[in-house]
């Protein structure tokens, strides 16, 4: 059963995980949060690319994060395998979703992605996933934004807060999983320091 249900992401917008919706047109959005984790940037790259550990398996396919992938290399798959399922109305057979392709993976300073994530995948809108790290004092800055474009059925202010929800609570997730430096965060415009 897939969780990214309208309901449950237009719930989460109401939460205090939302961090900002810094754009919207007429057919797209941008959404930025940023975190400050008790980590190097090699530790935060690594648990990056293992969103099985930190991703909220209410947002799978499947019901369960410890099902998700990532090949941090151009080309590569954030991807879900969604176990088989022989009870009553289930299949035997093993499904899949992609949900990303990595555009660049450039170690420990960005992962970029492409894909509509959620209920996004169902439409010709799509979006791009940057997250960018940065070395600060004691740990890693996290910024992480998602700029979606493209035709979609939602209305745009309702799907951008919703999606923005969505987002920055994986972000805590992973900062939770790393531990939260004590750190000032700001969501600032993707800086000179971002390659590309």
């Amino acid at each position: 059963m897939h969780r990214w249900t309208m309901i449950s992401i237009v719930a989460l917008a109401a939460t205090p995980l939302r961090a900002e919706v810094v754009e919207t047109s007429a057919d797209g959005f941008v959404t930025r949060d940023t975190a400050t984790v008790a980590a190097s940037p090699m530790e935060t790259w690594l648990a990056l690319t293992k969103p099985g550990e930190w991703w909220n398996s209410s947002h799978t396919w499947s019901g369960d994060a410890a099902n998700l992938t990532l090949t941090p290399q151009a080309g590569g798959c954030f991807c879900e395998r969604i176990p088989g399922d022989d009870g009553a109305g289930g299949s035997p057979m093993e499904g899949s979703a992609r949900h990303a392709v990595v555009v660049q993976a450039f170690p420990l300073k960005v992962l970029r992605m492409r894909g509509g994530l959620g209920p996004l995948q169902g439409e010709p809108a799509t979006g791009v996933l940057t997250i960018t790290l940065k070395d600060v004092d004691g740990g890693t800055r996290i910024l992480w934004e998602y700029n979606v474009g493209g035709p979609m059925r939602y209305e745009i202010p309702q799907i951008s807060k919703a999606v923005d929800a969505v987002m920055s609570e994986q972000l805590r997730g992973l900062q939770a999983h790393l531990g939260s430096l004590d750190a000032p965060t700001t969501n600032e415009e993707p800086g000179a320091d971002t390659p590309g």
